[in-house]
């Protein structure tokens, strides 16, 4: 994977696990943490959530235990 410069570019990014509780929307599916935009340093694994199949639309994280929303 090619260096992204993060490091470089400090402002421009959110830190992980900065927001424990994040909405999204169809859109943004397949749904995965880290979200884009968290900076490659502070972030864990990609791991996909699979939102769209929970009965009522939250899933957490399995590393980080932020907690996403679908809403409609």
């Amino acid at each position: 994977m090619p260096n992204p410069n993060t490091a470089l570019h400090q402002d421009e990014y959110q830190v992980a696990n900065q927001q424990t509780a994040i909405r999204v929307t169809r859109k943004d599916l397949p749904l995965h943490c880290p979200m884009p935009g968290t900076a490659l340093w502070a972030s864990h694994p990609r791991v996909f959530l699979p939102i769209e199949d929970s009965k009522d639309g939250r899933i957490l994280c399995p590393y980080c235990s932020t907690e996403f929303t679908l809403e409609d």
